[in-house]
């Protein structure tokens, strides 16, 4: 991308994946408690006061308030201000790479339920299917948005569908080995569903890749939290952060990480 478009655009472009990180704080909270996501206006948590304009500000609200309330001085976490950055750095990195296309408007809203779904499996262990089977309809949309720019709808519809399923598959075969090795419940029944709307935005290459690389750092998460000691042996963790992160990863290095494979594996294809 030209530096000079890069220097005028990402500025706006981070203020609005801030905004939308903003939203995504209440998603975060209310959805699980089964609370409206628009009313009531967005408030302290402690004292209830309704947050003015400035204070609603992303980032620099939090920042302006020096962390508390400004009517009851209750701390307010740095999570919040936290995640309108990640996301509008996240908006900022799928722009520079996708650039104006309709596939960087696509991954804007794939970031966002990624989001979303990892810090809700943080806080409460559980993926809800209200995201999961909407972000699958959306993935599934998506695909036959690019599929028509390049007249190859049904093509990837089915591709789509048919990562979807793989998705659910793959994760179902992990779960029921994990039950049979550990004799317990190995991955939780949303982990699956997110592999498949992972599958119908991703593909089923990228699939494969964000599902090595959610395994491969959740299980170094689990060895290193039982060798500082702050988990046990068999001790559950949610697995969603990792499945989310593994995506991510994949919109950006998922093409350089399948070449090295096959160039390491099979140098002669």
């Amino acid at each position: 991308m030209d530096l000079l478009i890069a220097s005028i655009t990402l500025p706006f472009v981070f203020v609005f994946g801030a905004c939308i990180g903003s939203f995504l704080n209440v998603v975060i909270y209310r959805l699980p408690e089964g609370i409206s996501l628009i009313h009531p206006p967005s408030r302290c948590p402690h004292c209830e006061h309704p947050l003015g304009k400035t204070e609603n500000v992303p980032v620099l609200g939090w920042l302006w308030l020096r962390g508390r309330c400004r009517w009851c001085h209750t701390p307010i976490s740095v999570r919040y201000p936290l995640i309108e950055a990640i996301t509008g750095l996240l908006f900022c990195a799928v722009f520079w790479q996708y650039q104006f296309t309709l596939t960087t408007i696509g991954y804007w809203v794939l970031v966002s339920w990624l989001v979303s779904l990892a810090m809700i499996d943080f806080d409460t262990m559980t993926l809800p299917g209200e995201l999961t089977k909407s972000g699958l309809i959306l993935g599934l949309i998506f695909q036959g948005i690019i599929g028509w720019q390049f007249a190859q709808t049904p093509e990837y519809l089915m591709t789509a569908i048919t990562s979807a399923v793989l998705g659910i598959w793959l994760f179902c075969i992990i779960r029921w080995g994990g039950t049979w090795v550990f004799g317990k419940e190995a991955l939780g029944g949303g982990d699956s569903k997110l592999a498949a709307m992972l599958g119908a935005w991703l593909g089923w290459k990228y699939l494969l890749v964000t599902s090595f690389l959610a395994c491969l750092l959740g299980s170094l998460f689990g060895v290193s939290g039982m060798v500082l000691g702050f988990m046990g042996r068999l001790q559950y963790f949610p697995f969603g952060p990792f499945l989310a992160l593994g995506a991510i990863l994949s919109l950006f290095w998922g093409e350089i990480i399948i070449s090295t494979y096959i160039q390491a594996f099979f140098p002669l294809s």
